[in-house]
């Protein structure tokens, strides 16, 4: 199994031992530091969360990184990539946890196109369920497992630029009905002329989700 090293990383902004944990899932030919770039406007609603932006195990082309390589976006060989990165990023995760002493309870996953996928594959189906997930830009990939699965699921919010060129917006229709076949509490939000990107309206709907799930106050603490 590979392993998922560090990346990149933001310290809580109140100081002190992290309370939560958001882990930040880059896209394909991307990097942790594209995604940390995310925090700081998580940050004031969760001044207590430790931020982690890991580069995915394997490089590709460009300088950038890939969960798995996407040399095919058929349904099946996009299942098969998702399945055979998942074991990198469950281990990444039972690391971090175990560190700061902090459970499923604590951690939210966020992710953008190939890493939505890879949060969607792993957060689905901890034996715990995680605080919640946050999908821009990306699909669901095979739940042909799910249904088999009696593990609680953490809810869920999509977000797609109706105007994506790379990952289609239908995508985003198909995960929502999927999901909810599958019993799971899914927000779904169009981001209208929006391209494969996160615009400032869903990230602030993230904002807003993650810091729901976590019960994060909204000012940190100053001593």
């Amino acid at each position: 199994m590979k392993k998922i090293e560090n990346g990149v990383s933001l310290q809580p902004l109140a100081g002190g031992r992290p309370r939560q944990i958001i882990l930040l899932l880059h896209g394909f030919g991307s990097n942790g530091s594209d995604m940390i770039a995310l925090a700081p406007s998580l940050q004031q609603k969760l001044p207590h969360a430790l931020f982690l932006a890991p580069h995915a195990p394997d490089r590709c082309g460009g300088g950038g990184y890939q969960w798995w390589a996407l040399s095919s976006i058929a349904p099946r060989d996009l299942a098969a990539g998702a399945l055979m990165a998942a074991p990198a990023v469950d281990a990444f995760i039972d690391r971090k946890l175990k560190q700061y002493d902090l459970t499923e309870a604590d951690l939210a996953l966020i992710g953008f196109s190939q890493g939505t996928m890879m949060a969607l594959q792993v957060g689905l189906r901890r034996p715990r369920p995680v605080a919640c997930i946050v999908g821009y830009a990306g699909l669901l990939t095979s739940t042909a497992d799910l249904p088999h699965n009696d593990c609680p699921r953490p809810p869920v919010l999509l977000v797609h630029g109706s105007a994506d060129p790379v990952v289609p917006v239908a995508a985003m229709h198909a995960a929502e009905s999927e999901l909810r076949r599958l019993g799971v509490d899914v927000t779904t939000h169009v981001s209208h002329g929006i391209g494969h990107t996160v615009d400032p309206t869903g990230l602030r709907l993230g904002v807003e989700f993650v810091s729901a799930a976590l019960g994060a106050s909204s000012q940190p603490e100053r001593g």
